[in-house]
């Protein structure tokens, strides 16, 4: 297996959905600091391409017009805690608009969580309360910053950017430091001044003789010997002809697929105009596919846990957390990496390398029959787009996969190391598992918010409930065998408020009424549901009030340019969820207009000893799939595999042997 990803890749060409450049986050900051005075005193929170409309895109794609290329920007001036919106044109050099945001708080930047772990560590009150409880070795000592909500914050302390902190211990350097709980003891600090407000030292417990270990050499020596697995073979992928897919500048195409790879901070990576070659006809699907928030609420009140409600997205960024991928490790094969540029919160770049991996998959077979004439078998390959993320003690692994027969898979996995804490000898802990001597880990969700904007055959469509029904017993069904399918179209936002059932194996149509297949039946891609799991919430509970997309699984609305961010854009403490509920009151009308599909999804993680010390991949998908977008299976033109790669002469049209 050769690494061919540094390969120079053909010509990049312009395109207005091409994310910045480094050399464009230089000059927003340079606009904004000319005619605003973006500064020392000052962090950028997020720096992003405002994405031109599709009118202006298809204009572009049409006659090569191209639209203003704009920045959305949001900054704040630390000393007075005032966060600003602006508008910069970095083709005409100029501030389109600047605008004061009154009474929130922007997301969080990976260099206030960095700071706050150095401001914590050297505070002379931090390292004697920790002295006090017999940790003196600050450099093995880690402060993990987290966010807050509204209903949580102190009183006195209303008002103010503010961090609250969890304390780790590793064992020994380059150990595990989430294995080190220091149970009781939280920091809240002010993050615009870095002010430590106050230490949260309210129990503590003995810290047991515990196995938190993964990284080989800090395992104990009992434990590797004690395993009785055997080495692998090399797997080898090859692919000595290269891959099968074109990538020119963010272009992806790739077996009648086609689309366009995007990147920002909030979201991380972005997919766009994603079309389908039907024997000569381009054919869209979808305009825009992402994950517009991720929500993780830890379900323990216990003094360690009850602030622990994690926005992912919305209050850190996604983008800013994406890690570089590695041939071998991360992905396997003939590799073609995109990087990612980003700003620190000076507005200056950096990049992110081999920030998303693009490679193909063998996954068995596509399709297959077997009768008296022998087989007919063909392989299936998928094209795989992914990134991963680090969020502190998570990893989140995205996959979006298209398929040779016109299937489109998302599918996430969650690993990297759960929250622990340790208790008393006798005491309870009715809301988590046993993960090791007196540590348990408490039981909490990932909840997952992927925005579609789905445009098949266009942007008019209507979104149908497709649900299966029993016909009852009787003389037209003696057996009781017979099923009928009903589709009710969603014609308003609250008809597009939508909940999984399990009964009647509910799914959801984006159909194109305005069109026909050859069968003269409308053509539709389905929301194939899967990790569809409940909010488990109270609605009057406060957590729940600034979260109220999770309490359902699919909303859909009219698609809207301001309408992106699914609780809210401003979440960093927030008290209520000013995105979809609030949209949604105005009950539009979503039938047979340009819409878009919220899906919530994810794991509801009943944690388990198995998890422990470092958590096995959990996987959960769900997939988009043409109904009656074709006229027949698509991927009847699928070559067979080569004789050369089978171990018969010719398997894939081999008679039976027996004949």
């Amino acid at each position: 297996m050769a690494d061919t990803s540094t390969t120079p890749p053909a010509p990049a060409t312009f395109h207005p959905l091409d994310p910045l450049v480094a050399a464009e986050f230089t000059k927003v900051a340079t606009v904004l600091s000319r005619e605003h005075g973006v500064g020392p005193g000052w962090r950028y929170a997020s720096i992003e391409l405002a994405e031109p409309s599709k009118a202006a895109v298809a204009a572009f794609d049409a006659d090569g017009a191209v639209p203003d290329r704009r920045a959305h920007v949001v900054c704040f001036e630390r000393a007075e805690n005032k966060t600003y919106k602006a508008l910069v044109s970095l083709t005409s050099d100029s501030v389109v608009s600047w605008k004061h945001i009154p009474g929130v708080q922007a997301n969080f930047t990976v260099d206030e969580w960095e700071e706050c772990d150095e401001v914590l560590r050297g505070h002379p009150d931090v390292i004697a309360a920790l002295a006090e409880r017999g940790i003196t070795d600050m450099s093995k000592v880690f402060m993990d910053t987290w966010t807050y909500g509204d209903a949580v914050i102190p009183e006195k302390y209303k008002g103010r950017r503010l961090g609250w902190s969890d304390t780790w211990v590793k064992a020994a350097d380059g150990a595990n430091p989430y294995a080190g709980p220091v149970n009781g003891f939280h920091c809240v600090i002010d993050v615009n001044s870095m002010e430590l407000l106050e230490i949260e030292d309210t129990f503590r417990v003995d810290r047991p003789e515990i196995m938190g270990e993964y990284v080989p050499r800090h395992i104990p020596e009992r434990i590797r010997n004690a395993s009785t697995r055997e080495p692998l073979k090399p797997l080898e992928i090859t692919q000595p002809d290269g891959p099968s897919f074109t990538l020119e500048g963010n272009k992806l195409e790739w077996q009648n697929w086609s689309l366009r790879v995007g990147f920002n901070y909030r979201e991380g990576m972005t997919l766009h105009a994603v079309s389908y070659n039907d024997n000569g006809r381009r054919r869209s699907i979808a305009n825009r596919l992402s994950f517009a928030e991720m929500i993780v609420p830890y379900r323990d009140h216990c003094d360690d846990h009850y602030r622990r409600t994690a926005f992912d997205i919305g209050e850190w960024g996604i983008g800013f957390m994406t890690t570089s991928l590695e041939l071998g490790c991360d992905c396997l094969g003939e590799i073609r990496y995109l990087d990612a540029t980003l700003h620190n919160s000076k507005g200056e770049p950096y990049t992110i390398k081999n920030a998303i991996c693009i490679h193909e998959e063998d996954n068995a077979v596509l399709w297959k029959h077997v009768d008296h004439d022998g087989a007919e078998v063909r392989r299936m390959r998928r094209l795989t787009v992914s990134f991963h993320v680090t969020v502190a003690n998570y990893e989140y692994l995205t996959y979006w996969r298209f398929y040779q027969d016109g299937n489109i898979e998302c599918e996430v996995r969650a690993t990297g190391i759960m929250v622990v804490s340790h208790f008393d000898e006798g005491a309870a802990h009715p809301h988590g598992t046993l993960v090791d001597r007196r540590t348990y880990a408490p039981y909490h969700q990932h909840f997952l918010v992927a925005r579609m904007d789905l445009d098949v055959d266009g942007t008019e469509n209507t979104v149908y409930a497709s649900e299966t029904e029993m016909v009852p017993m009787g003389p037209d069904n003696p057996y009781g065998l017979s099923l009928r399918q009903i589709s009710t179209p969603l014609r308003t936002e609250d008809e597009g408020k939508q909940d999984f059932d399990w009964q009647t194996q509910r799914a959801w149509k984006v159909v194109n009424d305005n069109t026909t297949n050859g069968l003269g039946t409308a053509p539709a891609y389905k929301l194939v549901p899967g990790g569809a799991i409940p909010s488990m919430f109270d609605p009057a509970s406060p957590i729940f009030q600034r979260s109220q997309a999770i309490g359902h699984t699919v909303w859909v609305t009219p698609n809207a340019e301001d309408e992106r961010w699914p609780a809210g854009e401003f979440v960093n403490q927030s008290s209520a969820d000013h995105g979809l509920p609030e949209w949604t009151k105005a009950n539009r009308n979503i039938e047979n207009t340009d819409v878009v599909v919220w899906y919530v999804f994810g794991i509801h993680h009943i944690t388990r000893p198995e998890d422990w010390p470092v958590m096995p991949a959990d996987t959960v998908n769900f997939w988009l799939k043409p109904v009656g977008f074709f006229d027949r299976n698509p991927s009847l033109d699928v070559a067979p595999t080569p004789t050369k790669a089978c171990h018969v002469s010719d398997p894939c049209h081999a008679k039976d042997d027996h004949e």
